[in-house]
């Protein structure tokens, strides 16, 4: 089975940065689909950003548009979430999750059904200061 491990997360002020990594183990990367998906106290868990097996095809929350950037290095197995321009709301536990490439119709679908994805990491917080 997929295992999933986040790392990366952090205290940073309004308008930093942080690069929250995936590493995969048990299978190759490559087959499987990635999304980064938050959760805050409170609140719904929400599909961040989305990233196809080979990478040719992302997906973004509209709250990421423009400042989050998903990329993934199928040679390294690890799968990337590039966070820019942080605000406070972003302040959340970070998961990345995993399904073989075929699971979803597109990344999209992917993003928006984050209860039936298989794999998840345990998360990692990123808490942004005003």
């Amino acid at each position: 089975q997929l295992q999933l491990v986040e790392s990366g997360g952090g205290l940073v002020q309004t308008g930093g940065s942080l690069r929250l990594s995936c590493a995969g183990s048990g299978f190759p990367l490559e087959y499987y689909a990635i999304g980064w998906f938050r959760q805050a106290p409170g609140k719904e868990r929400e599909g961040v950003a989305c990233i196809s097996s080979t990478g040719q095809m992302t997906t973004y929350a509209n709250s990421a548009k423009g400042r989050f950037t998903i990329s993934r290095d199928n040679a390294k197995n690890t799968v990337y979430l590039e966070l820019n321009s942080l605000k406070p709301e972003d302040t959340a536990v970070y998961y990345c999750a995993g399904d073989f490439a075929g699971a979803f119709s597109n990344v999209q679908s992917m993003c928006a059904r984050s209860d039936i994805i298989i794999s998840w990491g345990q998360g990692v917080q990123v808490t942004v200061s005003s």
